[in-house]
């Protein structure tokens, strides 16, 4: 067995046992594995491995991915910045984007999306921390963005993700995930659409899946350091 695939095994036992842990609904929480950087061999490990969702950050390395693998019935996931150059090729080849923080954005993606692929799955990117280093609605935004998103025809409103700043301690990372669940929650009362919560990652996916995380990104605990 490789070690991706142990990692895989590891990482989703251990999602597994926090959703027992938390009181979620068995298998309620999906392993978005990252694969950025990585190569379409590892990615084909994985899917061999029962993985079918990856997600990408720049467009053009996911492309040769996604034409490479082409035989595997994966799910791509576009979760990095979007630059306004770029909407056409992501709404073209991508099942996922998970960063839309703007009504630009979301425009230029739903007229770019081809009807033969369906709408194209949305999460809102909410910046918690206002960090000017990280892209992201704000909280104060973020209900307008969604309610843009819910009626734009080639788009499905599906949730929201964040990327909240860096936390050392436990509570500390619930914090910001609580945050993020209560606003989730309650646009999730207005919009039927809406399941999904991207939130966690590699060192602090306890916390989101206690705060009603629903995918988790995984790409280091599951594919190693990222090469340079």
């Amino acid at each position: 067995m490789t070690s991706i695939a142990k990692d895989i095994d590891r990482i989703t036992a251990d999602i597994r046992q926090f959703e027992a842990e938390y009181e979620r609904p068995q298998n309620s929480v999906t392993l978005l594995a990252v694969s950025k950087k990585h190569s379409a061999q590892s990615i084909e490990i994985a899917a061999q491995h029962g993985i079918h969702n990856f997600g990408e950050n720049y467009l053009q390395e996911a492309l040769g991915k996604i034409q490479a693998l082409e035989k595997y019935p994966l799910i791509w996931h576009f979760i990095g910045p979007i630059q306004s150059n770029k909407t056409k090729a992501i709404a073209e080849n991508f099942d996922w984007v998970h960063s839309v923080d703007r009504e630009k954005i979301a425009r230029r993606l739903s007229e770019q999306r081809t009807k033969d692929r369906g709408a194209l799955n949305v999460c809102v990117q909410v910046n918690l921390s206002d960090e000017q280093s990280k892209s992201g609605a704000t909280l104060k935004n973020t209900a307008d963005i969604c309610a843009l998103v819910a009626q734009l025809p080639g788009l499905t409103l599906r949730g929201l993700m964040a990327i909240p700043a860096p936390q050392s301690y436990y509570q500390d990372q619930r914090a910001s995930f609580n945050e993020l669940n209560l606003e989730f929650k309650a646009l999730a009362e207005r919009y039927p659409t809406m399941d999904t919560l991207s939130m966690g990652m590699s060192n602090d996916f306890e916390a989101a899946i206690a705060e009603g995380s629903t995918m988790i990104r995984i790409g280091t605990a599951l594919f190693g350091s990222r090469p340079v």
